[in-house]
């Protein structure tokens, strides 16, 4: 049984790195930390209809910040970067 992707892919990350891959048609994704690379790629082509070439993922280790006496973490977080085949695109990035 699939999950729903939406369950699946958190939210794009928008930032200067993610930008720069963009050009070699590769997205940048939070995604849920028990997804594997089989259920991002179903989920990212069932949500952006597109076909996906390969899935790249990586853990995030959450890092120390501190307020004042206070010492927290910030939660760890898995990343994947998807790869688009040759002339698909996702249409929420057209603005970067």
């Amino acid at each position: 049984m699939m999950k729903n992707p939406r369950d699946i892919i958190v939210k794009p990350v928008i930032s200067e790195k993610s930008t720069d891959l963009l050009a070699d048609n590769k997205y940048t994704f939070w995604v849920n930390r028990a997804a594997n690379k089989v259920e991002i790629r179903q989920a990212i082509e069932k949500l952006f209809d597109v076909s996906v070439e390969k899935v790249y993922t990586l853990n995030v280790k959450g890092r120390k910040k501190r307020v004042r006496q206070f010492i927290g973490k910030t939660p760890d977080r898995k990343k994947a970067i998807v790869k688009l085949a040759e002339g698909e695109k996702i249409e929420i990035f057209e603005g970067l």
